[in-house]
């Protein structure tokens, strides 16, 4: 899936150089996701933070189990989940994918810190039912989530209704590493230029 990294681009070999004491490399990899790079990070085991809209038009943020099918996220959720109903009433969503931030490696590098920030709209596949699609997107998750004896969990609550929810996305944005998109960047401050600061 081509043509994830809508924000500027920033892809550079790491270097040792220094500038005013601090390594060039301490940002780790900068620009965003593509491709293979990119399902290949929503095919790990991180949450998805998901937004919906409550009826008063107030935002509701859920971490969930997703399954990324390379078009579409997939959610499925307990019969009396209020997301669940509040993505009915209003199909607008948001969502955030990102790895964990974690201390500088000995060297002062930071990890490359990936995430992906999604809008769209919640499509209800199936409504709160037994034995649905839904069962094998769930077994699919908890193999990602929990390993080789995953689907162990699903056992004692099989019968009990799922929903299962598409999300399309409509815009996708992804970014990796500590640096600033140029996007966000405003020159002619007194400070240094965007290429000075992501030692360039």
């Amino acid at each position: 899936m081509e043509g994830h990294g809508r924000w500027d681009q920033c892809h550079r070999q790491p270097r040792t150089e220094r500038r005013n004491g601090m390594a060039e490399d301490f940002r780790g990899k900068l620009g965003g996701l593509e491709g293979e790079e990119f399902d290949a990070f929503l095919e790990g085991s991180y949450l998805a933070r998901v937004a919906c809209l409550t009826p008063d038009g107030a935002p509701y943020v859920i971490p969930l189990w997703y399954q990324w099918d390379g078009d579409a996220m997939w959610f499925v959720g307990r019969q009396r989940a209020v997301w669940c109903e509040y993505m009915k009433a209003d199909p607008r969503v948001s969502l955030v994918v990102d790895a964990p931030h974690s201390e500088p490696d000995e060297m002062g590098r930071s990890v490359e810190i990936p995430k992906v920030i999604m809008q769209g709209m919640a499509e209800i596949v199936e409504e709160p039912n037994v034995g649905g699609h839904w069962v094998e997107v769930a077994k699919e998750m908890s193999y990602r989530y929990l390993g080789p004896n995953g689907p162990e969990y699903l056992t004692g609550t099989i019968n009990q209704p799922r929903w299962l929810i598409r999300v399309v996305p409509t815009e996708v944005m992804s970014w990796q590493g500590v640096g600033w998109a140029r996007r966000y960047w405003v020159e002619g401050t007194g400070g240094a230029s965007y290429d000075e600061a992501h030692g360039r």
